[in-house]
């Protein structure tokens, strides 16, 4: 078999670490320098996925970094467009970060109603293992959209190659 590209798209408000966790999973990386995103990034990746039914495939992710700044909000629905899927990403030192993610998620369904989405809590090496806890418990909605919850840092590379894997490999199983 050829490969096949897929789009996925990082939402998620400014400073969240989206950037990062791109180039921890691609590049294998981590900075603490912050650069904010103007406009869109893309990144690209294959990954090799194996499924008991289907085999294996190559898959060649296209990886947008949207940036969060909200006077950008207008032309975000454009780069939604034609999106397998998302990762919702909120900063768990940041609560405010955790609550705009239903609004991200919405904004990616009114577009892409059969797209797939992961959620990153990101930082989560910042936060009290509790409190962490409490805040999964908050956001776990069963659905066949929503693949899962994850706690992430770009910093320890906890979770990163993970959510990325489960979301590339949910797309291709029962994708779009």
């Amino acid at each position: 078999m050829g490969i096949l590209s897929k789009k996925l798209c990082m939402v998620g408000d400014f400073g969240v670490g989206k950037t990062s966790l791109i180039r921890r999973f691609v590049e294998r990386q981590f900075s603490d320098r912050y650069l904010s995103t103007v406009g869109v990034k893309i990144s690209r990746k294959t990954m090799t996925i194996a499924d008991s039914e289907r085999g294996t495939q190559d898959l060649k992710l296209l990886i947008w970094d949207i940036e969060g700044q909200t006077k950008f909000k207008a032309i975000a629905p454009s780069y939604l467009q034609g999106a397998s899927g998302i990762l919702a990403v909120a900063d768990l030192t940041r609560q405010e970060t955790v609550e705009h993610l239903a609004d991200h998620i919405r904004n990616f369904l009114a577009i892409n109603q059969h797209g797939f989405i992961a959620v990153a809590l990101n930082k989560a090496d910042l936060i009290d293992r509790e409190e962490l806890a409490q805040i999964r418990n908050l956001l776990e909605q069963p659905s066949e959209q929503v693949i899962g919850v994850y706690q992430t840092s770009a910093k320890t590379g906890e979770s990163v190659d993970t959510i990325f894997e489960h979301l590339t490999k949910r797309i291709w199983t029962k994708g779009n």
